[in-house]
């Protein structure tokens, strides 16, 4: 009896005495990491993952190849969590079947320099000790490899191209010289919002945000346009993913917010939009609003349309979404072309002037001095020519 007792109790030990370790997924400000890195874990142990704000994956992969989804590995797919969120994060739980080491890594923008795995967002169960080959720092210094392989690759792909005279252009008019548009590489990912799943493909551009959505309903950006004195977008240039909502808030003047291109900053773009006017008083406090939702991680080039009395475009007025800050196209440089070129051409973009009213008390056109004279010498000859 005793030792039937005891055999139970030893077939019993694993289960009773199996562990929960809690992983946090991403860190405090946007962090990418995984915390702790990595971990030891025994058959029948649970890891539990903890999904931060952002969005990120625990994604099984190995450690050949570790920003890569192992054939057959385990995918949580991608967890958005909003940036204001500050309980209830949604976890991923991974049971543990043996001592064998077990890879991780997060997928978000994988295949591009903006890959978090490539910027060491890895994970592991059971891996060896620093200085065995199979060690947690050789798997995250290969994975830190991978992403400096991409981001070289796109580096030299630009510096290349903005470096060679004969890719250089001028501008849509004028001989303003303007670095070359960025190769787009497409790309085809499975992204998972919640209980929505959907294959997107997209164009990436060097230093582009990640397509994946932050939430369901995306992150609300507002940006101020104009205001006394003013003639601007604040903050002038943002970066945004898909669904994110850019709230443009206008305030005093007589401003709109039109999409246009890096070549032709002050000229609305075909098929562009365009909030067309609002104006708005000098002594308002209630502010009208326009919306734009993000669809892609393009960059968005576009300018306010005023060109009374002067070119606001040609004054500066312009506004950026995903600008890729590192290269020769950046939004400093997009507003320098704005000014440069001026506005000039745009020859539809008259629109009316700081309120958009008119007043029946505007004083009536006056002739000059010299018709007034040729007018009276006619209009008296004329009376001579009737007696």
């Amino acid at each position: 009896m005793f030792a039937a007792s005891l055999s139970l109790g030893l077939v019993l030990l694993p289960s009773v005495f199996a562990a929960v370790h809690d992983v946090q997924v991403g860190g405090a400000g946007g962090k990418l990491e995984f915390s702790p890195e990595a971990i030891s874990a025994q058959p029948g142990d649970q890891v539990v993952f903890h999904f931060n704000p952002k969005n990120h994956t625990v994604t099984q992969s190995s450690f050949a190849n570790p920003c890569g989804l192992k054939d057959g590995g385990f995918d949580s797919g991608f967890q958005p969590v909003p940036a204001n969120q500050t309980d209830n994060f949604p976890s991923y739980t991974v049971s543990i079947n043996d001592t064998q080491p077990v890879w991780v890594f997060c997928a978000q923008a994988a295949n591009t320099p903006a890959s978090h795995c490539g910027q060491g967002m890895v994970f592991a169960v059971n891996c060896g000790l620093d200085g065995a080959p199979n060690s947690f720092t050789n798997f995250k210094n290969s994975a830190l490899a991978i992403g400096a392989s991409l981001a070289a690759a796109a580096s030299a792909s630009s510096t290349a191209a903005e470096s060679s005279p004969t890719s250089w252009t001028t501008a849509a008019y004028g001989d303003y010289s303007i670095p070359p548009a960025p190769d787009a590489t497409p790309v085809t990912q499975a992204v998972t919002l919640g209980s929505e799943v959907w294959t997107t493909t997209y164009s990436s551009y060097p230093n582009s945000p990640a397509p994946t959505p932050a939430s369901a309903d995306g992150q609300v950006h507002t940006v101020v346009v104009g205001g006394p004195g003013k003639l601007t977008f604040d903050p002038p240039s943002i970066s945004a993913q898909p669904r994110d909502i850019v709230v443009f808030e206008f305030q005093q003047k007589n401003h709109t917010v039109t999409q246009s291109s890096f070549a032709d900053p002050c000229r609305k773009l075909d098929g562009g939009f365009d909030s067309n006017f609002f104006p708005v008083s000098d002594n308002a406090t209630v502010f009208p609003t326009w919306n734009f939702t993000v669809t892609d991680t393009s960059p968005v080039w576009a300018y306010c349309r005023q060109t009374a009395p002067t070119s606001h475009c040609g004054a500066g007025m312009v506004f950026a979404i995903n600008a890729d800050e590192s290269s020769a196209r950046n939004f400093t440089a997009f507003q320098n072309v704005a000014k440069a070129l001026n506005g000039t051409t745009a020859a539809d973009n008259t629109a009316p002037s700081s309120t958009g009213t008119s007043s029946s008390n505007a004083a009536a056109p006056t002739l000059s001095a010299e018709r007034f004279i040729a007018v009276t010498v006619l209009a008296f000859t004329f009376v001579l020519f009737l007696s």
